[in-house]
This record gives C-alpha cells, sequence and structure tokens, in this order.
C-alpha cells in the first residue's frame, strides 16, 4: 500500500497505529484478574502528568497495523480483548469490533470518553480526566467509572463525575501509582465512608506482570 493509502486505511480504522498487544491479567476495575488481551492503541492528547504510557502519546511512532492481523492474533489468546491506549477513540473502532465479535470475542474498552463513542462495546470502562472531560453522551452508557486519585480534589471530581453516569455504573476510585503511599489511607476513608465506591488497585504492577 502506498503512504496516502495507508492514511485512508487508519481514518477509516481499518488499520490502527498499534503500540503493543499482549496476554495477560486485567489488573484494574471490575474485571481485574481475569485473563485478557490486550490491544494497545497509539495516539492520545488529553496529556496527563502523571500518565504511565506517555509513549503511547504520538500515533506516528506506532506502525500502522491491519485490523484483520490484529484480531487473528487476538483470538489465538483469549475470548476478552480490552482495547486500550493512549485514547483509542481518536480513531473509529466499528471495524475492529465487529471483527472481534465476529470470532466470537467480548470487546472491552478503556477510554477517557474525550471522543464520540464508536464501536459495539461489551463493557465500556470510563476514566475521566480533568483536563480533557468526557462528551456527555458516553456517561450513561459507561459500565464502570474508573477515577484515578491523585490529590483531595479529584475526590470532588470522582463525586461529580458520578453523579453524570447511570445508576447501574459500578464506581471505582484508583490511587494514582506514584501517590498511592499517601493517598491510599485518605481513599480507604472515603470508600469506608461512602459505600457507593469500590476501591480499585493496579494489581498487575504489585504482580510485576504487563
Amino acid at each position: 500500500m502506498t503512504r496516502q493509502e495507508i492514511t485512508e486505511a487508519v481514518a477509516a480504522g481499518q488499520y490502527l497505529p498499534l503500540m503493543e498487544a499482549f496476554y495477560t491479567l486485567q489488573g484494574e476495575g471490575y474485571h481485574k484478574g481475569t485473563a485478557a488481551y490486550f490491544i494497545r492503541v497509539g495516539g492520545c492528547d488529553v496529556g496527563c502528568h502523571w500518565c504511565d504510557v506517555k509513549e503511547s502519546w504520538n500515533p506516528d511512532i506506532h506502525p500502522p497495523t491491519d485490523i484483520q492481523q490484529i484480531i487473528a492474533q487476538a483470538k489465538e489468546h483469549a475470548k476478552t480483548i480490552v482495547v486500550t491506549g493512549g485514547e483509542p477513540l481518536m480513531w473509529p473502532m466499528a471495524p475492529l469490533t465487529q471483527g472481534l465479535k465476529s470470532a466470537g470475542l467480548q470487546t472491552h474498552i478503556e477510554t477517557s470518553g474525550a471522543y464520540p463513542l464508536t464501536g459495539d462495546w461489551d463493557w465500556i470502562c470510563l476514566s475521566p480526566k480533568k483536563n480533557k472531560l468526557p462528551l456527555e453522551g458516553i456517561y450513561k452508557r459507561a459500565h464502570e467509572l474508573k477515577v484515578i486519585i491523585h490529590n483531595k480534589h479529584d475526590f470532588i471530581f470522582a463525586e461529580e463525575q458520578a453523579r453524570l453516569v447511570g445508576s447501574q455504573c459500578k464506581l471505582y476510585l484508583q490511587p494514582e501509582w506514584s501517590q498511592r503511599e499517601k493517598m491510599m489511607p485518605l481513599m480507604v476513608d472515603y470508600v469506608m465512608q461512602n459505600t457507593q465506591w469500590i476501591l480499585s488497585l493496579q494489581t498487575h504492577k504489585y504482580l510485576n506482570i504487563p
């Protein structure tokens, strides 16, 4: 394919800037501890200063990859496929999810919600960020709200975001990794006093797995 053809294929969601793909355990949130195949898509302009995958931000450094190749590799590993980033909704997700579901796979996404929701998802984990808020339409579609706690003000932000999701949405607070020792005691107390929330930990980091 020519460079122009690849550019057009990416714009159509037939190719995606693939940073990495790997089989591991889901480390966070509702499905923690379950086997899953992760597809990490490059590209993100949300710009969280504490992001632990800043190498995902620039999509141009990640090779445009045919989604048929991505799907073929995914179905060799697990029934649950987690699409993450970066911010995967920067790209059209319908072609990828159609292919994954045609292969009988469960489709999960982890997103900031800052871009329009595309694709057919069995589970949507919405992780909103202050500096680029989710679009209104995704709140009622989210199965899981995961708010990262970096400082005390983030508790206020979490409550603001929780008021926007549906009544069946699971609510998680997760410490930002570099601040976990400082914030964890506050978070434990907060969850005990506000029992609609659940504490989420990045268990994959404690287990030293991807």
